[in-house]
């Protein structure tokens, strides 16, 4: 019994008792015997009523099931939909890249996916309250989730920043980035070498957009359009946060529906150009040998857990709005194949659109290569014999080229290297791999140049991109206000603001002119190994200190059914054993891998790849370090009790709900002792089940169930009557069997 029940301060007590039975019950609360757990003769079968936590708690909760599923949506689906998965699609066996993706999206993506809803729904709250809750010496999961928010929303908000810069200047036509400037010089206009040597989309986005210096160490300065730009980013992403859920839910209807609205439109225009049949088929055309290189298996596992927003804690925070019997399990299936399906729709388009582009580009290389055999012929370098009668310089098609290309490189086999003519190929055109900032600033914007009405589409595209960062953003501050705001009592707007104005502070690094390369920087070392450091963490925690069989009935519990087998098997085996192998090979591979970044050389007027100097390269292992310190520190702290295990840091409807539990067991305590039971002792018919106050919810429970209460071994138990179930004995906190 609780050293401060009254029943107890009575018998330890010198005071002389001198009230009656009839007294001491005329100052409790009326207590209904016959409908109570104590009534151990009652009718069999009789449903026992349980203690009750209102819905309404005191947390936000989403307005509708639709608001929620669009906010974890666009939290998801973002901007390496568009332009990093059609790179791997295209690098790693085209169509073919599709089988080892959607094997593990089954066997690591929704089994994870589904295990965070989870526990955010159950627990409600953020992720240091939740890894709190479900292991306090792994609480440093939580602090890591945190930390990684903050590196990844510094440089994600600043390509919001970059796609807010070219969304205004497509205002215009010609497109700024349509043709390469002209510098004059008096009476003599020339192009711009720098342009000439490269392109006019690569010119203005390295040059007048960037104006990037060669190297890291160049600081350059603070580039003033795009500090601005960073700024806009800024003030849109802490107006949609600000409220909470409440506002960026509101958000999320427009910024997760729009970029499929646009994605449709692209991928209808797509078909209609010339060209695009090749990009697609180019794509799909599976090359099956690709399966077999462990290199395809691991990239495509890396993609399926950074595009569900694994371990980001954004997934935990949107899931601990949401009431406590949501079928999260039909959520985490649904939004993992919604990811899945807008990647490949997303493929379909850069595919389509680059199809066109790479046709555009080989004409062009026809019509150079044309333009210097005419050249030979009028030389009298080459013979008109070598060219066929029919054929007609002013209009040559490919397949008439590639005839003229195979009889000249046969006649001059020995002198054809100095002839300079290039095969002009599609094949080379369409395999020139571009992903990222290289896909969507320079490939993409190219093609739009040549569409018709070219504004109109460059609007729509870079507006797309900045809902899709959006609807990211939105997730990463969440994940980074939800944990804070459940733990420490701060005001939630104050918080949120002053959040952004030190972000786009901190921010300021990559609005300088070498900031591109520091973006290259966070995104390669501040989120990939740390991330994935969590993400087992999370799944150890769980599947094995907690064990996956509690779990499961933790779930059948909240659901009201019993997830599939297969989900005990992949939490407590292949999950981890997978990400064990994704951890291992990132290791090897940054140890084999020089570490640097693709700088652009303005004298070259082309990307080179340069190490990074040594105080670059202690800032990337510092940031790996930075995210994982946490792991370490509270493991440490907690070992030693150098630290509290968070149970004070409860959030307002926590402690009303255990206070209620509470003051109910002390009233049920007291009517045993005056009944002549044992303080604290359960009627001996008592079950082992017993109704356990869960934060949100009524379910029944396992002794060890997930509930703060239980965690931190505060868990006051009524006892439920159960006549189809025997009575079990069970040690709170003893470890799992496995059979």
């Amino acid at each position: 019994m609780p050293k401060n029940s009254k029943v107890t301060q009575r018998e330890q007590s010198n005071d002389h008792v001198t009230e009656s039975v009839a007294d001491l019950l005329a100052h409790e609360e009326p207590f209904d015997y016959k409908n109570s757990s104590l009534n151990v003769g009652g009718a069999p079968g009789k449903k026992v009523p349980q203690i009750e936590v209102p819905e309404n708690d005191g947390r936000p909760a989403w307005n509708s099931k639709l608001q929620y599923i669009l906010a974890q949506v666009g939290f998801s689906v973002g901007l390496g939909n568009v332009w990093r998965f059609p790179y791997l699609c295209q690098k790693n066996g085209g169509g073919a890249y599709l089988v080892p993706y959607f094997i593990l999206l089954l066997i690591i993506g929704i089994p994870l996916f589904f295990l965070e809803l989870a526990v955010g729904q159950k627990i409600r709250r953020g992720s240091i309250g939740v890894w709190n809750y479900v292991c306090p010496s792994l609480g440093g999961i939580g602090m890591s989730s945190l930390m990684v928010c903050g590196f990844v929303g510094l440089y994600y908000n600043v390509i919001i920043g970059w796609s807010i810069c070219y969304f205004f200047q497509s205002f215009q036509y010609p497109l700024p980035w349509s043709d390469c400037p002209i510098r004059r010089n008096g009476s003599l206009a020339i192009v711009e070498p720098e342009c000439e040597k490269s392109s006019a989309t690569t010119y203005f986005w390295y040059r007048q957009t960037l104006n990037t210096t060669s190297t890291i160490a160049e600081s350059g300065g603070l580039n003033v359009k795009m500090t601005l730009s960073l700024l806009v980013a800024w003030i849109i992403v802490c107006l949609a946060v600000i409220k909470g859920i409440a506002s960026s839910g509101k958000v999320m209807y427009f910024s997760s529906l729009f970029p499929y609205v646009v994605l449709f439109c692209f991928l209808i225009r797509g078909l209609m150009l010339k060209g695009s049949v090749d990009g697609i088929a180019h794509m799909f055309t599976p090359k099956l040998e690709k399966m077999l290189e462990p290199k395809v298996w691991r990239e495509a596992a890396t993609q399926v857990f950074f595009a569900l927003g694994l371990g980001f804690g954004g997934v935990i925070a949107f899931s601990s709005y949401n009431k406590i019997d949501n079928n999260c399990h039909f959520d985490a299936v649904l939004v993992s194949f919604i990811n899945f399906f807008t990647s490949i729709l997303a493929t379909l388009v850069v595919f389509a659109v680059l199809g066109f582009k790479a046709n555009i580009m080989n004409e062009k290389c026809i019509a150079e290569n044309a333009e210097k055999i005419l050249g030979y012929l009028n030389s009298s370098v080459l013979s008109h014999d070598l060219i066929p009668p029919h054929l007609n310089f002013s209009q040559l098609s490919t397949s008439d080229y590639a005839e003229v290309y195979g009889v000249i490189k046969t006649v001059k086999e020995d002198g054809f290297s100095q002839l300079g003519l290039d095969p002009c190929l599609l094949e080379d055109e369409l395999n020139k791999s571009v992903q990222g900032t290289g896909l969507a600033f320079i490939a993409f914007t190219e093609a739009m140049t040549h569409f018709p009405a070219s504004p109109f589409w460059s609007v729509m595209f870079f507006f797309m991109l900045i809902n899709l960062g959006l609807g990211s953003m939105i997730g990463t501050m969440t994940g980074i206000t939800t944990p804070v705001l459940d733990t420490y009592k701060v005001q939630k707007e104050l918080f949120t603001v002053c959040c952004c104005i030190v972000a786009f502070f901190c921010g300021l690094l990559f609005v300088q002119r070498s900031g591109n390369y520091f973006v290259t920087m966070f995104d390669d070392y501040s989120a990939g190994l740390p991330l994935t450091v969590v993400v087992i963490l999370e799944n150890v925690s769980v599947a094995w200190i907690y064990g996956t069989k509690r779990f499961m009935q933790d779930l059948e519990d909240m659901l009201g059914f019993r997830p599939y087998k297969i989900y005990f098997y992949l939490w407590k085996y292949v999950s981890p054993f997978c990400l064990i192998v994704l951890i291992s090979a990132t290791v090897i591979e940054m140890a084999i891998i020089p570490p640097g970044y693709n700088a652009w050389v303005q004298e070259l007027a082309e990307e080179r790849f340069q190490s990074y100097p040594p105080w670059a390269l202690t800032m990337c292992f510092s940031l790996i370090v930075a995210a994982m310190l946490p792991l370490p520190i509270v493991f440490i702290a907690r070992r030693f009790n150098l630290m509290s295990d968070g149970s004070n840091k409860l959030s307002v409807s926590y402690r009303k709900s255990m206070m209620k539990d509470i003051s109910n067991l002390e009233e049920q305590d007291e009517s045993r002792f005056i009944l002549g039971t044992k303080p604290g002792e359960a009627p001996p018919s008592a079950p082992a089940g017993r109704a356990c106050l869960a934060p949100g919810g009524t379910k029944t429970l396992d002794p060890n169930s997930l509930s703060p209460n239980i965690c931190y071994g505060t868990s006051y138990q009524n006892p439920v009557i159960s006549p189809t179930t025997p009575p079990t004995p069970t040690t709170p906190g003893a470890p799992e069997s496995d059979s």
